[in-house]
């Protein structure tokens, strides 16, 4: 295997944990759909081309096996633990408890999302990607990442109850276009 090749792995590592805990939901589901994804490229790691992105490459694989594990999973049958309160920043004993049940509510939101909308969500708003990226990595076009996205950002406001989207700032993404 080529050294190039297992230095970007290592390299994308965290950015590979926050797509699948964006996808995933549980820090547990997302190391392991993280492994299962890392598994896969190694096998296959004669199929990725140097000087191409392996972090596009790499995220599809993630994407990938989401996929086969959602549909492994409706067929099995899965369940959804609690969001672990541990982990929400410590502002104090209100604001903790507020703050917990502001994350526990859009983990939530986040999980009833239906899976192409949290992928999009996962790879623009938590990993950074451009639309035009997050559609490479997706294989769809830039036009449906923008509305899959507009629909998960409305459908959380919505579940979360965050106030109206339109009195937020508006944001513009790298084609020019507007509110996203």
């Amino acid at each position: 295997m080529d050294q190039i090749f297992r230095d970007g792995l290592i390299e994308l590592l965290p950015r590979l944990r926050r797509f699948a805990r964006a996808l995933a939901g549980r820090p547990d589901q997302a190391d392991d759909l993280v492994q299962a994804a890392l598994e896969k490229a190694l096998t296959k790691s004669q199929q990725w081309r140097g000087g191409t992105r392996l972090d596009s490459w790499m995220f599809r694989i993630v994407q990938t096996t989401w996929i086969d594990t959602c549909r492994a999973a409706s067929i099995r049958g899965s369940h959804l633990e609690a969001v672990d309160p541990e982990t929400v920043a410590d502002y104090g004993p209100l604001r903790r408890i507020e703050a917990r049940l502001t994350l526990a509510a859009v983990r939530q939101a986040i999980r009833a999302l239906p899976d192409p909308q949290r992928a999009v969500l996962g790879l623009v708003c938590v990993e950074g990607l451009s639309y035009r990226e997050a559609a490479d990595v997706l294989g769809i076009p830039v036009g449906t990442v923008m509305s899959r996205l507009s629909r998960a950002r409305l459908s959380l406001d919505r579940m979360v109850g965050a106030g109206p989207v339109a009195e937020r700032p508006q944001e513009t993404n790298e084609v020019g276009h507007g509110t996203v």
